[in-house]
């Protein structure tokens, strides 16, 4: 059963009201007693308090009704709490259960990102070193190229130190001259800075067989005169340029022609070697009038890629009167070789009439020891008649000398 809750504010309101009945009750009843000369007069005052009697029993039988009520209202009040407290708690432990399901997957995703972000770190940082390692390389080619440029820019600023001397000039002609001659030709067939019977040293002398006859190459670099029409602004620079530069070539073409052509014992003519293509290309385009002179004086004007091919036409020709030279000797080797070929033939005829000699001479043994296991057979097996019915023309001999 359940208790009254005093603290309700409408359990309270009805002990109030059932203070102030009984009060009133008790104070009429004290009234009665004192004044008994007012009973008539509280007769209708009686009936009314008979009448509140009622209405107190009935609000007293109200009271229990509500109180039954109220315990009702508790019992289903403390059954509901009960029914929200368990669902409070399965709603709790499926609360629990998803976050606990929440936090393994959270915890699963988590490792897979950390997995994939160190592979991607990892990734990266391979990737990272690689580059840097190719930068690393491109770097050492790049410095490598610098240190070639500045070797070749040294080597440059060489060259035309070499260039703006005429001496260091003549010397770089003729090592040029000296690098071609020794690609082209076998090492017989040239000699440098040769002396001829004038007195006279030739840069280069090719051992041509007569005719033509040795063949000298100078090296000349009429170089200050080509770049004096390179770098002409006016046209009176340019006539004065040309007229220098005819000048020098056909100093060239006189020296070669007077030095380096001697009757009886050089070729009938000489090269003038011009170690650049430049002022090969200058002369052949612009001064064909020199180039002309240099052709009736026997001076022909060639350039490093025009020498190579003469140095080849030269070695061609060089080649043809060495093999005319051999012919002789490769006759009579011919000869010798066919008297060989011909001792050989008969050795092998000799030698096959032998083995046809020896091949019958086999063949009759053969036939003999044939005969001769037969024989033996029938001698075994103790076959008379047979042999005795043998011809004695029949039986092969070994030698001479049998029976």
């Amino acid at each position: 059963m359940g208790q009254i809750d005093f603290t309700d504010p409408l359990v309270l309101a009805m002990c109030a009201l059932g203070v102030v009945l009984l009060l009133v009750l008790f104070l009429l009843i004290f009234a009665l007693r004192a004044s008994g000369r007012a009973a008539k007069a509280a007769e209708p005052l009686a009936n009314q308090m008979l009448m509140m009697g009622e209405g107190l029993k009935a609000m007293n039988e109200s009271q229990h009704v509500l109180k039954g009520g109220l315990d009702s209202v508790a019992s289903s009040q403390a059954q509901a709490m009960h029914t929200v407290e368990a669902r409070l708690g399965h709603v709790q432990q499926q609360m629990q259960d998803k976050l606990h399901e929440g936090a393994m997957k959270n915890a699963r995703a988590l490792a897979e990102l950390q997995e994939r972000m160190k592979d991607t770190l990892q990734g990266s940082s391979e990737k990272t070193t690689q580059s840097l390692t190719q930068l690393q390389e491109r770097l050492s080619t790049i410095d490598k190229a610098q240190t070639n440029i500045e070797k070749l820019s040294g080597d440059v600023l060489s060259l035309q130190d070499i260039l703006s001397n005429k001496q260091t000039r003549g010397a770089f002609g003729e090592i040029q001259l000296n690098d071609i001659v020794q690609k082209a030709m076998p090492p017989d067939a040239y000699s440098f800075q040769s002396t001829l019977s004038n007195g006279k040293r030739a840069d280069c002398l090719i051992h041509l067989p007569n005719p033509p006859g040795p063949i000298v190459i100078d090296s000349k670099f009429p170089l200050e005169a080509y770049e004096k029409i390179r770098g002409a602004d006016s046209q009176a620079e340019l006539q004065v340029a040309v007229r220098d530069m005819k000048t020098a070539v056909r100093a060239h073409i006189r020296a070669i022609s007077e030095k380096y052509i001697i009757d009886g014992e050089t070729a009938d003519g000489a090269l003038m070697f011009l170690p650049s293509e430049a002022v090969y290309a200058e002369l052949h385009a612009n001064f064909a009038d020199v180039v002309r002179e240099g052709f009736d004086a026997r001076v022909w004007i060639v350039s490093p890629t025009t020498c190579m091919a003469t140095l080849n036409t030269m070695r061609a020709v060089l080649k043809d009167a060495r093999m005319k030279e051999q012919a002789g000797a490769i006759r009579r080797e011919l000869g010798l070789l066919n008297k060989d070929v011909g001792r050989l033939e008969t050795r092998v005829s000799n030698l096959d009439r032998h083995f046809s000699q020896a091949a019958k001479d086999v063949e009759d043994i053969k036939i003999s020891a044939t005969k001769a296991g037969n024989r033996a057979k029938r001698l075994d097996a103790f076959d008379f008649a047979e042999m005795e019915d043998s011809s004695a023309e029949n039986i092969v001999r070994l030698s001479p000398d049998d029976p």
